[in-house]
């Protein structure tokens, strides 16, 4: 627990450091009940106080979340401005955003955590009854700021909404083409921009900074021969990445919502990596994304010390490597990783739909997996039919005619059978 603890407090420097700020001390605190006042206890916020006035900080930044509460009561004691971890995770995102659906996601995002503290901020205004005199301006000035909150916050989702239309019909078109997407995913300064970079020859900004990559990026990736595929690099993630952030991300994250194959980049140098894994697993679990077949890459070998490896999994595939994009070692293995995966991920048949199962035919037209069509001399319909295999298998699954149809089509390529692990059944 105290390397994790010594972590979590070279992460939250990191974070400062990112955001501008001048790190003149740090205080931390052993205690694990919540004090309603101040978060911390009556004695270690009166220290705080005293670090604060003896180093004439004009900020104090607290690896929690606060309520506006405690807040308020922080900034009176202290006698300096208090800013709580997602608030400064927001100004991260606010300062690093440079595309037009970047700022579009972070205000958004910055509007819903203030409409959540301006509604705690001025309940000591509001009246739990009605009545003569019991209404006064700050109940009308209240629901003046909400509804001006609310016009804002649904303007923007609306312009968003309109850029994730855009970004679906790109999707699509890949679809339809027969692209592949792998998407790069990990805890933020683990190296996935630098991984891109050096497989797709981009030159995407990367550095040693947290939130180095905030906005979408997709590029060709032409390092596997015959195979037809686009990259995506996504947002980095941190330990209680706001829910804000999730949401308002998910424009970027949808990138790997839709992959084909995710890569895992880890930081294999960091002593907390497990912990990492473990946090981004989570967020990649809030977004249903357990059944997308993924390969761990551990990189920066170069400063772990680890060699040159890769674990198989049960299928006999590659689901973790080891490399170093600096010293480019380990990359043949990565990329024969991804060829394996890559050839794994999908399954094309042609076969013979009868006109009694027009309700998968359907469903393969919603899913973007039919590639070509006809009808036979008996009005069957002749389809050409491109999927994921683990949607074959979860259509296999399903009640009805639908599910033996495509059972039975699984059985005659040698599918019947499914790999517990690759499939997150």
């Amino acid at each position: 627990m105290e390397g994790e603890a010594s972590d979590r407090v070279s992460e939250f420097r990191e974070l400062a450091i990112t955001a501008g700020a001048e790190v003149l001390d740090t205080l931390t605190s052993s205690r694990q009940d919540i004090e309603p006042k101040y978060y911390i206890g009556s004695g270690k916020a009166e220290t705080l106080a005293s670090l604060v006035k003896s180093n004439e900080a004009d900020l104090v930044l607290v690896d929690a979340s606060l309520s506006p509460v405690q807040e308020r009561n922080l900034e009176k004691l202290i006698q300096a401005r208090v800013l709580d971890r997602r608030t400064l995770i927001l100004d991260i995102f606010s300062q690093r955003a440079r595309s037009y659906e970047g700022q579009l996601q972070v205000e958004l995002a910055q509007l819903k955590h203030m409409s959540t503290r301006l509604v705690r901020g001025w309940t000591h205004l509001e009246r739990q009854k009605g009545g003569i005199g019991m209404r006064g301006p700050g109940e009308t000035q209240l629901e003046t700021d909400r509804r001006l909150l609310a016009v804002r916050v649904k303007s923007l989702s609306a312009k968003l909404e309109k850029v994730l239309r855009q970004r679906e019909q790109g999707r699509r078109q890949r679809k339809k083409s027969g692209v592949k997407m792998i998407a790069l995913v990990g805890y933020t300064n683990a190296g996935k921009s630098t991984l891109f970079n050096y497989l797709t020859d981009s030159s995407v900004y990367a550095q040693d900074q947290l939130f180095a990559t905030l906005d979408p990026t997709v590029r060709q990736f032409t390092r596997v021969v015959g195979c037809e595929a686009v990259i995506s690099d996504t947002v980095g993630f941190v330990r209680d990445l706001p829910h804000e952030l999730v949401a308002a991300f998910r424009a970027t994250l949808q990138e790997a919502v839709d992959a084909d194959l995710l890569l895992h980049v880890i930081d294999d140098a960091n002593p907390e990596h497990r912990e990492h894994i473990r946090e981004v697993n989570k967020v990649l679990n809030d977004l249903g994304l357990t059944d997308v077949p993924m390969i761990e890459v551990f990189n920066k070998i170069d400063v772990s010390g680890s060699k040159v490896h890769w674990v198989k999994g049960h299928d006999a595939v590659a689901d973790k490597v080891w490399i170093s994009v600096h010293q480019e070692k380990g990359i043949d293995s990565l990329l024969k990783a991804i060829e394996e995966r890559l050839n794994r991920t999908h399954l094309k048949l042609k076969f013979v739909l009868p006109l009694s199962e027009a309700r998968l035919r359907a469903h393969f037209y919603q899913a973007d997996a039919v590639r070509t069509e006809s009808i036979d001399e008996n009005g069957n319909w002749l389809l050409t039919v491109d999927m994921a295999l683990s949607k074959w298998h979860k259509l296999a699954k399903s009640d009805g005619t639908d599910g033996r149809f495509v059972a039975s089509l699984l059985e005659q390529q040698g599918h019947e059978q499914t790999n517990d692990q690759f499939f997150g059944e």
